[in-house]
């Protein structure tokens, strides 16, 4: 296949799907090795952005995403008459932090660790669809496991957990690193809605340079 029906392939399996795809499974679908498969990828997501195109391509993790560009946000979200999703409450984004940077862990361990019953928070996060169950812990009573999921990533900025900031050398247990488990959280979300204006005021100003 020529590099350009590969790309359209790979366009129109992701638009079909609407979810994120796995790599291998595209891989298995058009009979293509991984590092071209990757390549063709990286390829589109360069093409729509340096187009402006109305939509992007992610990577999440292993998977890979076709999703609407966040500089038309406003007019997505007017269009099919949707709100803005609402924050996430200081004990929400607790129990995020703490699952993202200890995961896979159970509600009992985030429950230690804050110092107060989290399953009201477990059951938020779970539908709204940024932390997952993943099995179960091989002790009795076998407790679920939780982590994070690609919207999770997706609504941070992420492209893998590896992108998480560090964190200072501490025990979980210490309140303090609780806290800079939420600080690094909300940094992201600060980063990823600075890039989106950013974009958005870019596209603005390259409309009225063109004008």
């Amino acid at each position: 296949m020529e590099v350009k029906e590969i790309e359209s392939a790979i366009e129109g399996i992701l638009f079909a799907a609407g979810d994120p795809v796995g790599v291998e499974r595209l891989c298995m679908a058009l009979d293509l090795d991984r590092a071209t498969v990757d390549n063709v990828c990286q390829r589109l997501a360069d093409y729509y952005s340096y187009e402006r195109r109305g939509v992007r391509l992610l990577r999440l993790e292993n998977s890979y995403q076709l999703c609407s560009a966040p500089e038309h946000a406003d007019c997505i979200r007017r269009a099919f008459e949707s709100r803005r999703p609402a924050r996430l409450s200081q004990p929400a984004l607790e129990v995020l932090a703490i699952i993202a940077y200890y995961q896979p862990t159970t509600r009992a361990y985030v429950d230690q660790i804050r110092g107060v019953d989290s399953a009201y928070t477990v059951g938020l996060l779970l539908e709204r669809d940024l932390i997952e169950e993943c099995g179960r812990l091989a002790v009795p009573g076998r407790p679920i496991l939780y982590r994070t999921t690609q919207t999770f990533l997706r609504s941070f900025g992420l492209s893998s957990l590896e992108e998480l900031p560090e964190l200072p050398s501490a025990s979980p247990e210490d309140g303090q690193i609780t806290m800079e488990m939420q600080a690094n959280l909300e940094r992201l979300k600060a980063e990823q809605a600075a890039a989106e204006a950013q974009t958005e005021g870019e596209a603005s100003g390259g409309e009225g340079t063109e004008a």
